[in-house]
């Protein structure tokens, strides 16, 4: 076996722009092209950690990459083990500029890359060195049915899910007649059958009121999940949608830390808690979060970040359901695998077992 780095030696950072197949819009996004920055951890054993984050523009991606300049040099010379004192002390360093948002956002690639160092050090997939629950995991198809198609797009995209492989799906909401949202459920409902569940999205672009509307005149088609039907900051809203409709609630993907979560959790803001990993501010809080949520018996199914959150979701009993998104597979070398179960085998490869694919990632590269 490798022996555990003592140090990290060096830091790189690169920065990718990676174009969408086609644009796609949400309740309040449009997205043509998603930017990464991608970190490595150079150790003095040999071995190198990886880690990255995303945002939807260059600019943005820029002051991202500012702020993990200017935090990475407290992890040089560091043993990439010391991740609980290295988020902390992060953590309470940027209490001037904000404990949420970029702050956060710019140290989860580096203690990300940490915990990477860590499993090709020990030799293990992270879910093992987490504690494993599951070897496999079921997804949802996460990468279409978009609010920008059609209905006989929708239909075609949910049959060719199915294809694939997929047990679940999930559809945008969000138009402008309620009407027509629960047309287009009914549309994939009738083409996926009873046997694929379907969760909903309203991304956040709908008042309480006409959430609740659509809430109720969704509730017969026995959907898995009716996701933030109202903005983030509304936990009012969101828990009173939550305790009058049987549909579940779910939320969280923008909250920060445990801290975000925990207001959450007190107001009965969701049913189900889908934190997201950059926000979490990288594994070592991510899994904090999913602890707590266990504490109080709730259900965790992680935002995106699937490659990396195969290992959260399989070693942790709480959760239900990891999230297939495809926009980071151009990042990896490895491909992740749907099998006719709906279910993805967990790497069998050290650390998160998705390394980046330098050589296809060069016609993608911008300079940060």
């Amino acid at each position: 076996m490798h022996k555990s780095p003592v140090s990290i030696t060096k830091i790189h950072m690169r920065a990718v722009r990676l174009p969408l197949e086609q644009p796609l819009r949400t309740a309040i996004h449009e997205i043509r092209e998603v930017y990464c920055l991608l970190v490595t951890l150079d150790s003095d054993a040999g071995l190198s950690g990886e880690g990255y984050g995303f945002c939807f523009g260059e600019t943005q991606l820029r002051a991202i990459a500012a702020m993990t300049s200017a935090i990475a040099p407290r992890f040089v010379g560091r043993s990439p083990h010391d991740v609980e004192a290295l988020w902390s002390e992060v953590f309470r360093s940027n209490n001037f500029y904000g404990q949420a948002g970029m702050s956060v956002l710019a140290h989860s690639p580096l203690d990300i890359a940490c915990w990477d160092l860590i499993g090709k050090a020990a030799e293990q997939p992270l879910y093992k060195l987490f504690g494993a629950a599951r070897s496999c995991v079921p997804v949802y198809a996460s990468g279409g049915l978009w609010l920008s198609a059609d209905i006989p797009t929708l239909e075609r995209e949910a049959k060719a899910f199915v294809a694939q492989g997929f047990k679940a799906m999930k559809l945008r909401l969000g138009s402008p007649r309620w009407q027509d949202d629960v047309a287009r459920v009914e549309a994939v409902k009738s083409v996926i059958g009873g046997d694929i569940r379907l969760m909903t999205d309203a991304n956040q672009g709908l008042t309480a009121s006409a959430a609740l509307r659509l809430g109720r005149a969704l509730e017969s088609f026995d959907l898995e999940w009716l996701e933030e039907p109202v903005p983030t900051w509304n936990d009012e809203a969101s828990s009173s949608i939550a305790s009058r409709l049987d549909t579940p609630v779910a939320s969280g993907e923008t909250e920060y830390t445990r801290y975000g979560i925990r207001r959450m959790i007190e107001r009965k803001s969701a049913d189900v808690y889908m934190p997201d990993l950059q926000r979490m501010g990288g594994y070592t809080e991510m899994r904090k979060v999913i602890h707590l949520l266990a504490a109080h018996d709730l259900p965790v199914s992680p935002h995106i970040f699937t490659e990396h959150s195969l290992h959260l979701v399989a070693s942790a009993p709480n959760a239900t359901w990891c999230e297939h998104i495809p926009w980071f597979a151009p990042l990896f070398k490895e491909k992740i695998v749907i099998g006719n179960d709906g279910m993805v085998d967990l790497p069998t490869q050290s650390g998160v077992g998705y390394n980046f694919d330098w050589n296809a990632l060069e016609e993608f590269a911008i300079a940060v």
